[in-house]
């Protein structure tokens, strides 16, 4: 089953914005809107023991450079990867795991990340 076309993602105070499907594979799907500023990747990758799969959100802006002024394109991103192995985890385990993690997150946590406290 696939991720429903197109996606909506909300970044700040922004109204929610539209990501119409721009590729489908057999473990992958990408989503992009229409100016190509935001991006959302769903990848699942199989291996001998363990299963990963990968959801990630890319941005990118045009802002002036700190140091020369000149208006630069920049990018950056987030991602979750969920990493188990083939057996051992339900999905129901697996999801209460990632659960855990995105509740865990609250604004004040993710500050104290992105400001490098650990």
């Amino acid at each position: 089953m696939a991720f429903a076309d197109p996606q909506s993602l909300k970044v700040g105070s922004a109204t929610a914005v539209a990501l119409p499907r721009t590729s489908s594979g057999v473990d992958n799907g990408a989503f992009r809107t229409n100016d190509g500023t935001l991006a959302l990747r769903v990848s699942h990758a199989y291996g001998a023991k363990r299963n990963r799969r990968t959801i990630r959100i890319d941005s990118t802006k045009v802002a002036p450079d700190p140091f020369t002024g000149v208006n630069t394109q920049f990018s950056g991103s987030v991602y979750i990867v969920s990493d188990f192995p083939g057996g051992g985890y339900s999905i129901a385990e697996q999801k209460d795991l990632v659960n855990a993690l995105t509740a865990y997150l609250t604004s004040d946590k993710v500050t104290q990340l992105l400001g490098g406290e650990n």
